[in-house]
């Protein structure tokens, strides 16, 4: 096979093979291998210069080989050199059947009778690849006909929703390990030690000077009590940590200096002071926060529901 794929072709086939095997085995970032480590460059400029210096070698050796032979050796070596390869061979006949011409010795069995000044009109076949290729797209409109027209088969725009549908799962997915994508929408209170930790390291960083160490507040408002300004639960304390309190008087937004990770994790933390007993407690602000589906809301729905009725009952009598 060697004779038959030239030096100045095996040399930049075999150079870059080995190129893009090293730019793949080999992680660089944005920047080609070559040049976030120069001394890949120097090896690649060595393997080149060694592909170059072994088809120097081998052809020289070649070469004195063959002058070292008598005629006949020459002569034998010569035909097997030109021989074509039984592969290469398989390739011709191939294109041959699939092209479907008949030989120029055979041309004579396929000429028809016109004749153009001496210009005679062949009567060749259509390639057989070309029928074969018709009597493919015949049965491939068979089957989608069937399958879209009389079997109603999912169409492009039913795959287009299930492909939508299905990256929607995988947003979702995504977005439950991508910490720092979520906002007050979509957080959920934290509870492993490791969160609440990192959130009490940033409350006592940021947040003491105003509500104090065992969050009784100061200057910023109490938070172990069950009145809030601006709501209370996790969605809350998490935009109004990342976004900042009331305009003039409340508390700076966080989102620039804090992650959203950060966030979650010191509005999960906040909340911890929830029940507790502090030092010198700040009187309440705002207003009395009931979780949806508590239990003391329901009640309260429920009184109110009573005291309607009876209000209704005692307007009939």
């Amino acid at each position: 096979m060697r004779q038959f794929i030239p030096s100045w072709l095996r040399v930049p086939i075999v150079f870059f093979a080995i190129a893009f095997f090293a730019e793949y085995m080999i992680d660089s970032g944005d920047k080609p291998a070559f040049i976030e480590y120069p001394l890949l460059s120097l090896f690649l400029v060595l393997v080149l210069l060694i592909l170059i210096a072994t088809e120097g070698i081998v052809s020289s050796m070649d070469n004195v080989l063959y002058q070292s032979l008598d005629e006949e050796a020459k002569a034998r070596y010569d035909a097997q050199r030109t021989r074509t390869p039984k592969f290469i061979k398989w390739i011709q006949n191939t294109y041959k059947k699939l092209l479907g011409a008949k030989p120029i010795e055979e041309e004579h069995e396929i000429i028809l009778d016109h004749n153009y000044d001496g210009i005679k009109e062949l009567d060749n076949s259509l390639p057989p690849w070309w029928i074969y290729s018709f009597y493919i797209s015949i049965a491939f409109a068979a089957v989608y006909l069937l399958k879209y027209h009389v079997f109603n088969g999912d169409s492009q725009y039913d795959e287009l929703a299930q492909e939508y549908a299905e990256a929607k799962i995988a947003i979702e997915e995504y977005k439950k390990t991508a910490k720092d994508l979520v906002d007050f929408n979509t957080v959920e209170l934290l509870t492993e030690a490791s969160d609440l930790n990192n959130g009490k390291k940033i409350f006592d960083t940021n947040c003491v000077a105003c509500h104090k160490i065992d969050g009784g507040g100061g200057i910023g408002p109490n938070l172990t009590d069950e009145y809030w300004v601006l709501g209370g639960g996790i969605k809350n304390v998490f935009k109004t940590v990342s976004e900042g309190g009331r305009d003039g008087k409340g508390m700076i937004a966080w989102k620039q200096n804090l992650k959203p990770s950060e966030i979650a994790q010191v509005a999960s933390y906040v909340l911890t002071f929830q029940g507790t007993t502090p030092a010198e407690p700040k009187d309440p602000e705002g207003e009395l926060w009931i979780p949806e589906g508590s239990k003391t809301e329901n009640t309260e729905t429920n009184l109110t529901e009573e005291i309607s009725t009876e209000t209704d009952s005692t307007t009939v009598n």
